[in-house]
């Protein structure tokens, strides 16, 4: 009876690992983990806006405006429980973090009306790490991005897709374009180099009567 018993287990193993649960189980673990590190790299983004705050305010004292936007935009970032396999909240963790980064974006062109801020050491050593920190997260974010639809196309190819009913895996969603293009833009400085006003084009010639 032990020995059946043992027959039927391996068999059961080789059903499983013939029907993609392996691979599914190892594609799961790979989407959860570039998650992590995708959360890691906001966080990180996060926890520079006291220091960048404080020192801009050190020398824009009065740019209230923009100081209350990043501060309110993080702590909106800060409140949010995010479960990426939902697509609601997904949705809503990229809408915050894109009002973060637009926040930051504003924080960081104040520094061109104030030379001595541009100037500061410790600024510029702020604003390094926060490019440094952008770059990061559209890497992380990219390697996320990848590693959902590679599962989700596992789990939607025969027979893998049985196996995957059968115990439950549903697809994850994913980063929207929408949002995509808002997140993955780092803050810059805008140095004042607008491009001039396009000039008005002449209106076309009245078209010759027929007689």
């Amino acid at each position: 009876m032990k020995t059946i018993r043992v027959l039927l287990l391996m068999l059961l193993v080789a059903a499983l690992s013939g029907c993609g649960y392996n691979a599914i189980q190892k594609q799961d673990e790979a989407v959860k983990a570039q998650w992590s590190e995708v959360l890691n790299q906001y966080q990180r983004r996060a926890d520079l806006v006291p220091n960048l705050v404080n020192t801009v305010k050190g020398y824009a004292a009065h740019e209230d405006k923009v100081f209350t936007e990043v501060t309110e935009a993080r702590s909106q970032v800060g409140r949010i429980q995010i479960n990426a396999d939902d697509a609601e909240s997904l949705a809503k963790f990229q809408a915050a973090q894109g009002q973060l980064g637009s926040a930051l974006s504003r924080l960081m062109s104040v520094s061109e009306n104030y030379p001595n801020l541009k100037a500061d050491g410790l600024f510029q050593n702020l604003q390094a790490q926060l490019e440094g920190t952008e770059n990061r997260i559209t890497v992380a974010r990219n390697r996320y991005i990848q590693a959902v639809q590679q599962y989700n196309t596992m789990i939607r190819t025969f027979p893998n897709n049985l196996t995957a009913k059968m115990f439950g895996y549903q697809p994850k969603p994913n980063f929207t374009v929408e949002n995509e293009k808002a997140i993955s833009t780092a803050p810059t400085v805008d140095f004042g180099t607008n491009a001039p006003p396009a000039q008005p084009q002449p209106a076309p010639a009245p078209a010759a009567s027929v007689h």
